[in-house]
């Protein structure tokens, strides 16, 4: 294989991770939940439901999704489960979405 072979290859392999990473977040509330944990290095699910407003059911499916899909971890401390980012690119391409310039 050529050396273009593999730069098209690992150039395939980083966008398919960004697509992958982005369908995951690509929800209100889990942008809100990786934007509190960029603030907050780790919290648990009560901390952020009352920051974020949103109920503690729907909150804890969109942390578990999140955390099945690396983007996120989890460690329990005492009696809660305490939730921080795993995957730190997710933060970085957000961060670039949020200071593009696109006329929506």
């Amino acid at each position: 294989m050529d050396s273009n072979n593999v730069i098209q290859g690992e150039l395939v392999e980083k966008l398919e991770r960004i697509a992958y990473i982005l369908k995951t977040v690509a929800h209100p509330t889990r942008l809100a939940i990786v934007h509190l944990l960029e603030q907050y290095p780790k919290l648990s699910v009560k901390e952020i439901c009352e920051r974020t407003g949103s109920e503690q059911s729907l909150t804890s499916h969109h942390l578990q999704n999140m955390r099945l899909k690396g983007i996120l971890s989890v460690k329990r401390e005492g009696r809660s489960m305490m939730y921080s980012l795993k995957e730190r690119d997710v933060s970085l391409i957000i961060e670039c979405l949020e200071n593009c310039q696109c006329n929506m």
